[in-house]
């Protein structure tokens, strides 16, 4: 089959790619520069201005929709992109579209996660037959956040927040396991083994750097400290990826894994 990946710069394109050749896809990318790849087959298209979104969706049998910009231009590349999207993978024919969202936007008040519902929505009213992916969040977000928010000495944060880190590997494993499976028109989410409170996670982190910063706690007020610490980035949904906050501190700093 070939296949569409949008994003397949970005974290989790980096580990879709791979797995889709290894799967006997045919894949096509896109990106806003030119770029060559003997394995894949690699086109210029920008969902920001609509620019080459038409002739990068010509001929593919399915689309995965992976690309996000959560600090800039959000509604221009995460809403009317994915419309520019859609619309021209439904006048090609295409059979499949697999959008990947994130777990807790219909919960999460802040803005990004607003956008990223509302392109749920585009892709689910159009013409394509879809899937949506929520996966939660990677555990290499996590790991740059706690490096930016002990910038200042201590580490700070509200204590009880809820993370449910997955690897971008099993979320990219997932979604050819959908792409295989074919339109689902529902939305499935998919999160990593285990829910830790934002402390456990941080002397997890402090622990594999080695690091005697300590916790500064900070609760996040209003709705979303609420939303937040209540689970609303976490699911019960199953399966789930196996990689642990554990295993990535682990392959990133040294050390065993849990297992």
């Amino acid at each position: 089959m070939r296949v569409l990946v949008t994003g397949a710069g970005g974290r989790l394109g980096r580990a879709v790619l791979p797995r889709l050749l290894d799967a006997g896809h045919t894949v096509r990318a896109t990106s806003r520069r030119p770029r060559t790849d003997a394995a894949v087959e690699w086109v210029v298209a920008d969902l920001a201005t609509g620019h080459g979104v038409a002739a990068a969706v010509g001929g593919v049998a399915a689309v995965l929709h992976l690309a996000s910009s959560p600090n800039r231009r959000t509604h221009q590349i995460d809403v009317l992109g994915t419309r520019e999207l859609v619309r021209a993978a439904g006048a090609a024919g295409v059979g499949h579209l697999v959008y990947v969202s994130i777990v807790g936007v219909d919960r999460v008040p802040i803005p990004y996660y607003r956008h990223k519902l509302a392109a749920e929505r585009v892709v689910a009213a159009g013409p394509v037959p879809w899937s949506v992916l929520r996966a939660t969040q990677f555990p290499q977000f996590l790991d740059d956040m706690l490096v930016a928010s002990s910038r200042l000495g201590p580490v700070i944060g509200d204590r009880a927040v809820l993370a449910q880190p997955v690897d971008p590997d099993e979320v990219a494993a997932r979604l050819v396991e959908r792409l295989a499976t074919g339109p689902s028109r529902d939305v499935e989410e998919y999160g990593g083994p285990e829910v830790l409170r934002f402390d456990e996670a941080v002397r997890a982190w402090k622990a594999a750097r080695r690091s005697r910063r300590p916790l500064l706690p900070v609760r996040i007020p209003g709705r979303l400290g609420r939303v937040l610490r209540s689970g609303g980035l976490v699911t019960e949904a199953t399966p789930r990826g196996s990689l642990t906050w554990a295993d990535h501190l682990a392959d990133t700093y040294g050390g065993t894994r849990a297992r």
